[in-house]
């Protein structure tokens, strides 16, 4: 049972207000801790006075934002505040676990729609509306909400992607500059007043990073280029080229400096927009080149010098109007910088054209001086116009991505703010009547939305708040209305009285409670009493505005013109049926201001009801634009305007969270594996696969027991969150299952989250466990493989390696059989018995040790062995291995037969010893496999080396032969 939220108990109104009174007197005493309370919410009791006083202490104390329950109220500062939008700060609220428990802050909405975009709840799509006056600080607020889109959607991880993100970010952010200096201008109540509305769609790809923008604008405020209210200006475009111009562009645009332009008041005015580098810097970016840039430049002082081309009243009604004197310059100048002829522009302006009769015969007529000026206001405003649309084309162009390229949008309305002045006529109307339509959409979406507690079976004790709809059945309700009476005074194509109308909408609609009238009034007038206060409209000129004439002569006047963006804008398409010069026989109805701007308005609520919306109440705290002053009365009026007191009341009380039961069961149908029960065991409902089976098309009886299995979890959630130690979310949150949907609030909704979160996590342990395991397991398959592949990789090697040690010792061995049998051969012929035996008793002769006997043995033995080593690359020392490879160096070669014994006497050289036996004989025999082959009869000089040489020096022969005989004897 929901308690009601008037904020006293029910009973008498005497004692009611009695206990009101004192629960007023008890808050308002604790007036130092106002500043505190960062959500109006835990204002007790709720009360505009209550209100009012808490946002005038956190004001005083420079806190500009106050959560209002579903609502974000920002308070306009009227000074610059960089810290309080810094990019860090921005990071700070991104980053953060829970951004709703930092400070209210503009970037708090924006944390949240990025983050619903993420989650996937339906509606996926979001949009922020941003309302307020005019002054309140929209356009700002929208500024650093696309600020922060693009600090926080734009992370992407490569370095290419990263170079698309930064130049999608900064032509997201150049196309403000652009739209606020040829949209914007100062008013009496803005010195930055939007005068347009625009609906930016930034769009998401499937990771929400931002990939472009789209914007689409309402209701230019065209007029404001022909005719500005006292103290006011321009737009901010014309003030930008008359004070940031160079010398050479002032001569190419004819715009000398101290010129005076009727249409540009209050020129000595200097404003911080008025920065002509920011605007062509910003063009620049959004691909709009220097040479176009001047284009539009030379054409907007085109128009200045068109504004002061003034006519003088002709005597004679057959005779156009001539310019006066001083205006001549001002046509010739307009006429050259428009690219149009002087006296085709000066005769277009003076003369009119009529089609009459069947057969279409053309009549001109000279105008009267004030249609002179008509046509001249007209011809200006059809080129801003016009110019301001292929402005937004080129930003679209330049912003936009492709469609298969983004999946979700994140929008932002900033439309203009309640509007009342002295002289209200049709623009007014229309951007009230936005105002009154966005008003209920809000109404709808979370006052209304009490019905639907009913509907869905909650017990509820209903508030009552200002429904606007009486105010919209009287500007646009069917079948009459004051749009309808003033379609049809355009439709029935007559002269058009003030009084008159004034009479037709008073008499029709004399019993709408939102109309009034002024009895006191010398001009005839209407009052509609709107949400924000009732505002008196002027029906002079109404008629005539909603037409908004546009003479065809003027069009095919500008067709004509030899400027290149002036052809561009009016391009001659002789197929092309334009509204002003329908065919002759099958004339279509006049699509008039208002009936554009009415279809335009529905195709946005359209968008924003199939958006989740959020809402961001700008307050302006006085009218004089002054910091730290907060004017009670100002803000009493648009709290009461903005129903902010019932928002409160609803936030507060009711359940701003609803989920259907399809999609609550699709997003936390995890949680199940948090309630015991759900497990699989004999006790379990489940018990043979756990648990249930779930489709996304199940039917909504087959979804009543899951969503109660998911309610079951709620006490773990709330005790896991008490263990955490966060009270909030241990209190029990409160929650409602409605027929078709589940109604929560917002802590119910972040328990929930909460909880899913640890479910995923859980299982996110799991699948990192198990993934782990099996690489795990994967990694030891591989180790076990790779350790087989190497062992019979190295026993394969090993073997290799073997089979050549065999092949290279069969080789060798084959080697020495034949080099032994060689030497044998040798020695059978130079060596008879005789000598043999005479050499093998020399050792017992000399002196040598039976030591080095055994070691020449050895090595004459184990001469192949010595062979093999010398090849190897250790193992062997280097005195050995130098023996045995100068022993390989001198094997003999060729087959024995090869070596044949010479005598003396055939040549000179060296001879056998058998030729000359009395000659006395040197062995040098190192290494030879003879035995006793290194013994020699007497020491020798000479190192000739050898295997088994008997040398024999032919010169010393005498000598050497007498030695011997001589030591013989």
């Amino acid at each position: 049972m929901l308690q009601q939220v008037n904020g006293h108990n029910p009973g008498s109104d005497g004692q009611a207000r009695e206990y009101l009174r004192e629960d007023l007197q008890e808050f308002l005493g604790g007036e130092v801790l106002l500043y505190k309370l960062d959500d109006l919410t835990r204002v007790n009791p709720v009360t505009l006075e209550t209100v009012l006083r808490c946002l005038q202490a956190r004001y005083m104390a420079d806190t500009f934002y106050t959560n209002a329950g579903c609502t974000l109220v920002a308070l306009n500062p009227f000074k610059p505040v960089p810290q309080l939008y810094s990019p860090e700060l921005m990071r700070e609220y991104h980053a953060a676990p829970q951004p709703q428990k930092l400070k209210p802050h503009v970037f708090t909405v924006g944390e949240q729609t990025y983050r619903n975009v993420k989650s996937l709840i339906e509606p996926v799509n979001q949009s922020i509306v941003v309302s307020g006056e005019s002054g309140a600080g929209k356009t700002w607020t929208s500024r650093c909400l696309m600020k922060f889109y693009a600090v926080v959607a734009t992370s992407p991880a490569s370095w290419e992607s990263h170079k698309i993100a930064e130049r999608i970010e900064q032509r997201i952010l150049n196309s403000n500059p652009v739209m606020e200096a040829f949209g914007n201008a100062c008013t009496l109540r803005n010195n930055n007043s939007s005068r347009f509305g625009k609906f930016i769609q930034l769009q998401l790809n499937r990771a929400q990073q931002m990939t472009g923008a789209a914007v689409q604008t309402y209701l230019l405020e065209k007029t404001r280029v022909a005719c500005q209210a006292s103290s006011e200006r321009n737009f901010h475009i014309f003030y930008q080229i008359c004070k940031g111009a160079s010398e050479d562009e002032r001569l190419q645009w004819h715009l000398p400096e101290g010129a005076a332009f009727s249409w540009l008041p209050n020129p000595e005015r200097s404003l911080e927009e008025d920065c002509f580098e920011v605007t062509r810097e910003a063009m620049l970016h959004l691909g709009i080149d220097t040479p176009t840039q001047n284009n539009i430049f030379k054409v907007l002082a085109g128009l200045l010098h068109l504004g002061n081309i003034q006519f003088a009243a002709s005597e004679d009604e057959a005779q156009p109007c001539q310019p006066m004197d001083d205006a001549k310059y001002s046509v010739r100048t307009a006429a050259s910088l428009l690219g149009l002829p002087e006296d085709v522009l000066l005769e277009m302006v003076q003369i009119r054209t009529i089609r009459a009769g069947r057969q279409q015969q053309v009549f001109r007529k000279p105008c009267a001086r004030a249609e002179c000026d008509t046509r001249r206001d007209c011809l200006a405003k059809l080129i801003y116009a016009r110019l301001f649309d292929w402005l937004v084309s080129v930003i679209n162009s330049s912003i936009c991505a492709d469609t298969d390229s983004w999946t979700t949008f994140i929008g932002l309305l900033d439309v203009y703010g309640f509007e009342s002045f002295p002289d209200n006529s049709l623009e007014q109307l229309c951007i009230n009547y936005a105002n009154e339509k966005l008003q209920q959409h809000f109404v709808a979406h979370y006052l209304r939305a009490q019905q639907e507690y009913a509907v869905e079976g909650l017990e509820w004790s209903f508030i009552n708040y200002q429904d606007n709809q009486p105010c919209l059945d009287l500007i646009e309700g069917s079948p009459i209305s004051i749009c309808s009476l003033i379609n049809e005074e355009c439709r029935l194509n007559r002269p058009s009285s003030a009084a008159q109308l004034q009479t037709r909408i008073e008499t029709a609609l004399a019993g709408s409670p939102c109309l009034g009238h002024n009895k006191l009034s010398r001009e005839p007038s209407f009052i509609v009493v709107h949400y924000a206060g009732p505002v008196r409209y002027h029906t002079a000129g109404l008629v005539e505005k909603n037409k908004d004439p546009i003479p065809p002569e003027l069009t095919r006047l500008l067709q004509q013109s030899q400027d290149p963006l002036l052809m561009g804008l009016f391009p001659t398409n002789p197929k092309e049926k334009t509204q002003e010069e329908p065919p002759g026989q099958s004339r279509a109805p006049v699509l008039t201001v208002v009936s554009k701007f009415k279809a335009s308005l529905e195709q946005l609520l359209q968008v924003l009801h199939s958006t989740t919306p959020h809402y961001i109440r700008c307050i302006k705290p006085n009218s004089q634009g002054q910091a730290q002053t907060f004017l009670q009365e100002e803000v009493l009026s648009q709290l009461e305007a903005c129903g902010l007191v019932e928002t409160i009341h609803i936030s507060a009380a009711g359940f701003p969270i609803r989920v259907s039961h399809r999609n609550f069961v699709e997003r936390y149908k995890l949680l199940r594996r948090l309630h015991p029960c759900t497990s699989s065991g004999p006790d379990s409902p489940y018990p043979a696969k756990g648990l249930p089976e779930w489709c996304p098309h199940s039917e909504e009886a087959t979804l009543e027991p899951l969503i109660q299995d998911i309610l079951h979890t709620l006490p773990v959630l709330t005790q896991a969150a008490a263990i955490t130690g966060d009270s909030a979310e241990a209190m029990p949150a409160p929650m409602h299952c409605g027929r078709t949907k589940v109604f929560m609030t917002d802590s119910m909704l972040e328990l929930l989250e909460c909880g899913r979160a640890r479910v995923l996590e859980q299982c996110a342990r799991c699948i990192q466990g198990g993934w782990r395991r099996h690489r795990h397991r994967e990694q030891e398959r591989q180790w076990r493989a790779v350790m087989l592949i190497q062992a019979a990789i190295r026993s394969w090697l090993t073997r290799k390696h073997i089979q050549r040690l065999h092949a290279a010792a069969t080789v060798i061995k084959r080697a020495w059989q034949k080099w032994r049998i060689r030497m044998a051969c040798l020695a059978a012929k130079e060596l008879d018995g005789v000598e043999e035996k005479h050499f093998s008793q020399a050792p017992c002769s000399l002196s040598t040790s039976p030591l080095q006997t055994r070691l020449l043995e050895a090595i004459i033995r184990l001469w192949p062995l010595g062979l093999v080593l010398a090849n190897t690359a250790m193992g062997v020392g280097s005195f050995q291995r130098k023996l045995v490879v100068w022993a390989c160096l001198q094997l003999p070669r060729g087959s024995p037969s090869s070596y044949t014994v010479q005598t003396a006497q055939d040549q000179a050289g060296v001879t056998s010893i058998r030729a000359l036996p009395q000659g006395s004989i040197k062995f040098h025999c190192r290494k030879s496999p003879l035995r006793y082959a290194d013994i020699c009869p007497e020491p020798s000089p000479y190192s000739i080396t050898g295997f088994n040489q008997i040398l024999l020096e032919r010169h010393r022969l005498i000598h050497v032969t007498s030695s011997a005989f001589t030591g013989l004897g």
